[in-house]
């Protein structure tokens, strides 16, 4: 009964697309972990629609859409997302959005703190989207969080706050610029307006699987983002893989019929930490050109590179994919050679590395071991079937499928809804 769709490398590689795709065939859409970090851009009907915290469903009139527990909850972004969608046409937008009540707080204060510990940490900085991502997660381990539920209890609410805002004024001193009294003032705002939308989310999906809907889930960020499998420390502060998928919204397992991969046709990366692909030269330009390698998030201008494929069957290995959605292959339309790193190899030895370390150190030292391919050398968008493609495009595409050993089921030859090539396979159910 439910589809997930999961980020395979550093993020950003399309999985709004895909989701607004199988939304119409889903009753729920629904995301689990992250905040409001994340960014999916789907074009539909002419309209370009940004998501950060909302669910992409939202596009479809007939979808229910709800933020899972464990998403970090920053309550502007909510409403000021909302209207944005009105704006742009979205019709019936709040009452097909619900967020769950265990969900934790995203404060102003968090963000405030956020830019903070960036500077703290200087050269070594993450580079965070400085949307307080990582506090929020910070105090919900620390058990000091609020949640959503705990908005509605007035004094409780006023007491936690002012407590956090206080230990943080003990370790940041006057560098920390923030009013804890005018955040509580918009609460009391928030708390009435907020009431409609909130519901208890295990309660919500158990009804939900138990009446047999059809879930699509939307997975945030990426797996080589994920706080204990990401190139840690530069990484989210959330489990965005399928573990995170299950617990954030309280998925049973045995209901998973699809789990699609979405990965890029090349790799980026926005912020700090390791990309043993990344091409500071003419290609990785040429990438982030084309591409228009930019983030929806924050307008950072992503890092570029050639595909990995040691990151993707890591990848593969902790979230089990069912199928892959490999997106932006036009993209790569003008290359005359293209390059997919295969293994890496230590210098020292010669001995070739297959799997990807956990230890960052290690990793600085190996080099990548690359396997050329043949470029198609013209414009693929207008292909709408498999033999469309050019025979240089289906032999990039066959050989990541054989190399990682999930098929591709998804091509994106364009960005539009319809630039979208569907292969049948034995792995998708319908």
């Amino acid at each position: 009964m439910a589809t997930i769709i999961l980020g395979s490398q550093w993020g950003d590689e399309g999985k709004g697309k895909l989701t607004d795709i199988l939304c119409p065939k889903a009753q729920i859409c629904a995301r689990a972990a992250g905040g409001h970090n994340a960014g999916h851009s789907i074009v539909a009907n002419g309209v370009e629609y940004d998501f950060h915290l909302l669910p992409s469903g939202l596009v479809n009139p007939n979808c229910m859409n709800l933020i899972g527990s464990s998403v970090v909850f920053h309550v502007p972004s909510f409403f000021s997302e909302l209207s944005k969608l009105e704006q742009k046409g979205l019709t019936d937008v709040h009452n097909r959005i619900l967020v769950s009540d265990r969900c934790h707080v995203d404060f102003d204060l968090h963000a405030a703190v956020d830019g903070l510990e960036e500077v703290e940490l200087g050269d070594r900085k993450i580079g965070t989207t400085g949307r307080g991502i990582g506090p929020s997660y910070s105090t919900k381990m620390a058990r000091s969080g609020v949640r959503i539920h705990e908005i509605f209890n007035e004094d409780i609410f006023e007491r936690k706050l002012r407590q956090l805002a206080a230990g943080y004024k003990k370790r940041f001193g006057d560098l920390l610029k923030y009013d804890v009294e005018e955040e509580i003032a918009r609460f009391k705002e928030y708390r009435v307006k907020l009431a409609p939308y909130t519901v208890d989310a295990v309660q919500y999906m158990k009804q939900a699987q138990d009446r047999g809907y059809k879930i699509l889930i939307e997975g945030a960020n990426a797996l080589m983002l994920d706080i204990d499998y990401g190139t840690y420390p530069y990484v989210t502060s959330s489990n965005t893989g399928l573990g995170g998928i299950i617990t954030g919204l309280a998925i049973n397992p045995t209901k998973i019929d699809n789990i699609v991969g979405v990965v890029k046709a090349y790799t980026t990366r926005v912020g700090g930490g390791p990309f043993k692909t990344e091409d500071l030269g003419e290609a990785g330009t040429k990438l982030q050109e084309i591409g228009r390698e930019w983030g929806v998030s924050t307008g950072r201008k992503r890092r570029c590179g050639w595909l990995d494929l040691v990151v993707l069957k890591y990848s593969t290995a902790i979230n089990n994919y069912t199928a892959l959605n490999l997106t932006k292959l036009d993209i790569l339309d003008t290359f005359e050679t293209i390059k997919v790193a295969v293994a890496y190899k230590d210098p020292q030895t010669g001995e070739e590395v297959e799997y990807f370390p956990a230890d960052l150190g290690i990793l600085d030292t190996l080099e990548v071991v690359y396997k050329e391919l043949p470029g198609w050398n013209k414009p693929i968008t207008h292909c709408k079937t498999y033999y469309d493609l050019p025979k240089e495009a289906r032999a990039y595409v066959e050989f990541i499928e054989e190399f990682v050993g999930v098929p591709i089921c998804y091509i994106g030859t364009g960005p539009k809804r319809e630039d979208m090539i569907v292969r049948k396979a034995s792995a998708i159910k319908e």
